[in-house]
């Protein structure tokens, strides 16, 4: 029975990952053969078993379908394969020296197609030879055949206890080259040796696929930052209408959206891939040899200042973006000042034409007054002028005159009364 409480379920995945995968043991001497592949998401169910048919033609069990790595001994070579975030990685290792270097690869023991039948497009493809070093430390002319003429670059490595080189080409057979000669590596760390420069490699190809985006959207940019300039200098002068300002910003805050969208994640990816290339190279604890560039000095003169292309562009969109918010910020404010005044002018004029209503209402209401109390004047005449044939007392004109003021009042409370009920029956 545990004494701890119940287990996160996520507990042991999380604490057997930094052991997921470990290097390869390779004995020296040995040939490697590596390649990294792009691989789209709708292959990932394909690559697996291409693996799993490898591993049925040399009668070894096959991995899992939820593997994302795995390492096998086929017989005459070895196998390991990692899935990655974007790219998968093969790589072969063969035992023993070739007659003629890099003539003879790892993957020439594989069945006669399977390399070639491999899910996506490759990225990364490379040979490598693990060598012992008996002798003296060989010179840039002695590897001078093997990179057929290429600028080294390189260094002693692990404190020492190996010496790595290459060129950073692509070779007539469509490969890099790697040499490393073992000094006093064991199989697991010339394996963790082997891994890490394999890895340099992939990461930095990955890292300069933000490259042809940030070249063919630097003229792009440029148009963007120069009509930016444009509506902001028609801004500050108040050329044009507000409106059709707005609207050239609206469209300028779409492509640039738009632009950023599609190459967002790339840069983002690119940042990360090149750390990668930083740590690998540290976890390889260069020294110098003489006459040779090592790998940090060459990522530092060749490397860094495309990553740091590609990190400008990242961030002028950036900027660019942030400066239309701004402008259309300052022009959206300036409209709505407009408005403003432009509502206020409105119920100004509102106000006076209420008041030439009232005036007109009441003139209306007075003639109205005078047209009611003139008609019912003139019925009171006829009434009197009746009662005079009954009671002769009784003056018609004298009854009239008097009944008008009467009758003006009555009438004028009356109107009163009746506008007063219409003016408050909606509060009610």
């Amino acid at each position: 029975m545990s004494f701890l409480p119940p287990n996160h379920p996520d507990r042991f995945a999380l604490a057997n990952e930094i052991h997921a995968r470990p290097p390869s043991a390779m004995s020296t001497p040995g040939r490697i053969t590596y390649a990294a592949v792009i691989v789209d998401v709708d292959d990932r169910i394909r690559e697996l078993a291409h693996v799993a048919a490898l591993c049925e033609r040399f009668g070894v069990p096959t991995p899992e379908p939820s593997s994302a790595h795995f390492s096998a001994d086929l017989g005459p070579l070895s196998i390991k394969w990692e899935r990655h975030t974007e790219f998968s990685s093969y790589t072969f290792f063969r035992a023993g020296r070739s007659a003629v270097p890099f003539e003879e690869q790892a993957s020439d023991a594989l069945p006669i197609g399977w390399m070639s039948g491999i899910p996506g497009q490759t990225i990364v493809a490379t040979q490598a030879l693990l060598l012992d070093d008996a002798g003296p430390t060989p010179t840039a002319e002695n590897l001078h055949t093997l990179f057929t003429g290429n600028s080294l670059v390189g260094a002693e490595v692990a404190d020492g206890q190996g010496l790595l080189y290459t060129d950073f080409r692509v070779h007539k057979d469509g490969c890099g080259r790697f040499v490393l000669f073992n000094r006093g590596l064991g199989s697991r760390h010339a394996g963790r040796i082997a891994q890490r420069m394999f890895e340099i490699e992939a990461y930095r190809m990955m890292a300069l696929l933000a490259l042809p985006i940030t070249r063919l959207y630097a003229p792009r940019i440029a148009a963007i930052e120069k009509s930016l300039a444009s509506i902001t200098a028609s801004i500050s002068q108040e050329h044009g209408t507000d409106e059709s300002l707005l609207h050239e910003l609206s469209m300028l805050a779409v492509e640039v959206e738009s632009t950023r969208a599609s190459s967002q994640m790339r840069f983002g990816a690119s940042r990360a891939y090149h750390e990668l290339v930083r740590s690998r190279i540290a976890e390889l604890r260069e020294s110098r040899v003489a006459g040779v560039q090592t790998i940090e000095e060459f990522m530092s003169r060749r490397l860094t200042p495309a990553m740091a292309t590609c990190i400008t562009a990242a961030n002028r969109l950036h900027d660019v973006s942030e400066r239309i918010a701004q402008a259309s910020s300052l022009l959206s404010t300036r409209t709505d000042v407009v408005r403003e005044k432009q509502n206020q002018a409105l119920l100004a004029s509102m106000d006076r034409r209420a008041k030439t209503q009232l005036r007109l209402q009441q003139a209306v209401e007075g003639l109205s007054i005078a047209a009611i109390s003139y008609y019912v004047i003139g019925l009171l005449s006829y009434l009197f002028k009746s009662l005079s044939a009954v009671a002769p007392k009784i003056d018609p004109e004298i009854a009239t005159g008097s009944a008008v003021p009467i009758v003006i009042i009555v009438v004028a409370w009356s109107v009163h009364r009746a506008q007063r009920k219409i003016t408050d029956e909606p509060r009610h």
